[in-house]
């Protein structure tokens, strides 16, 4: 399941084409639950991506540095030691 917030989003359709209308205020939250899969791989020299992609299709795609990717794997270790979610 894809959640999608938006907010203070406005966009006008003119002749095919969608145009920002408003201020530059916009922000947006996505959210994916229950992904059918989840993978890593690199993304270009520096950076790792992570893809989920849930049955309907539906995929969020995070592009983090080294030491990004490095804090959540200490987190989740943590989780494993600390937490009931592994067992």
């Amino acid at each position: 399941m894809l959640n999608l917030n938006l907010d203070d989003f406005m966009v006008e359709f003119e002749e095919g084409s969608v145009k920002n209308v408003g201020p530059t205020t916009k922000s947006a939250t996505a959210k994916l639950f229950h992904p059918e899969s989840v993978e890593a791989r690199a993304f270009g020299d520096s950076q790792v991506k992570v893809v989920a992609e849930d049955e309907a299709g539906n995929e969020v795609q995070v592009a983090m540095f080294p030491e990004q990717v490095e804090g959540i794997v200490e987190d989740v270790e943590a989780m494993r030691e600390e937490s009931q979610v592994f067992e």
